[in-house]
């Protein structure tokens, strides 16, 4: 019997229940930090041009609404078959760098499967990635992304979980190159899932931020990966934002910058807050 993956940050990063999760999620797309609008499903038989998206991962009382303004581009994109997502390990369990190969992930708004064959073809062409599901029991990074995916196209997608202890560079460009093999000719998205940086006055974390960003809009996974470790930037998926940045050069995407706040921004408290982006990478051939 495939794994089954259980929410394990429902009721704490996010509404517990169903109709409590729908009632929430609405409010993310319709507060004055986020899109303000209800995503609708574009339903045009045009290829979709969003190959990527940076989202954040915090409670969604605080991130919330810039990870809407994410998913409400993605929305009015079309509809991805499968969704690769890619997030930092904050507990420490499980291999250094892990993809769940098969199973459903749970949330209350559903069941999502993993779409194995796809999972199968990056496998093959990186020899780096361990199937390991530990890494993924306890993690929140990728999961907090799945409700509003759900909340959008319901539970018709597939997933392929990644999760990244280690962040080295290296390790980074060799996944963002296999996956521009892998996803070559799918109906696929990429989701990074970072927050930016942690716990230092909105000041500085806009400006740290800001130096960042600015190297993933200018799609250079090394210039960013360098600001961010020399301006001791506290992103904790910088790892996966430098796959999707490689993998976004490699098939001719270009980055866009679509919202940036800060827990200040909400809870109006700028002494002490954590940054959050939305971006999204698009293909306009």
């Amino acid at each position: 019997m495939p794994h089954l993956r259980r929410a394990i940050v429902a009721s704490q990063f996010y509404e517990g229940n169903a109709e409590d999760l729908r009632a929430q999620l609405t409010s993310c797309f319709l507060h004055k930090l986020g899109p303000q609008k209800l995503p609708t499903i574009n339903k045009t038989t045009r290829p979709r041009k969003i190959v990527g998206l940076i989202c954040p991962h915090a409670g969604y009382m605080y991130s919330g609404p810039v990870a809407a303004t994410a998913f409400y581009n993605l929305a009015q994109d079309g509809k991805p078959d499968t969704v690769v997502l890619l997030g930092p390990n904050h507990t420490g369990y499980g291999s250094a760098l892990s993809v769940m190969r098969e199973g459903t992930w749970q949330t209350p708004l559903g069941n999502i499967e993993i779409d194995t064959k796809l999972t199968d073809n990056i496998i093959q062409e990186t020899r780096i990635l361990d199937i390991d599901d530990v890494a993924h029991r306890y993690e929140h990074s990728l999961e907090v992304q799945l409700p509003f995916l759900q909340f959008i196209y319901g539970n018709s997608f597939k997933i392929v979980p990644i999760c990244f202890l280690m962040q080295d560079y290296d390790s980074a460009v060799e996944i963002g190159r296999a996956l521009i093999e892998a996803l070559d000719a799918t109906n696929t998205v990429v989701i990074a899932s970072s927050d930016m940086t942690h716990y230092e006055s909105a000041k500085s974390a806009f400006a740290k931020d800001q130096a960042a960003l600015k190297e993933v809009v200018a799609l250079n996974a090394r210039g960013f990966y360098d600001t961010v470790e020399a301006k001791n930037i506290t992103a904790c998926g910088y790892a996966p934002i430098t796959v999707l940045i490689t993998y976004a050069v490699g098939i001719g995407a270009k980055a866009e910058l679509l919202a940036y706040h800060t827990s200040g921004d909400v809870t109006g408290d700028h002494s002490s807050v954590v940054g959050y982006a939305a971006a999204s990478f698009k293909k306009y051939a």
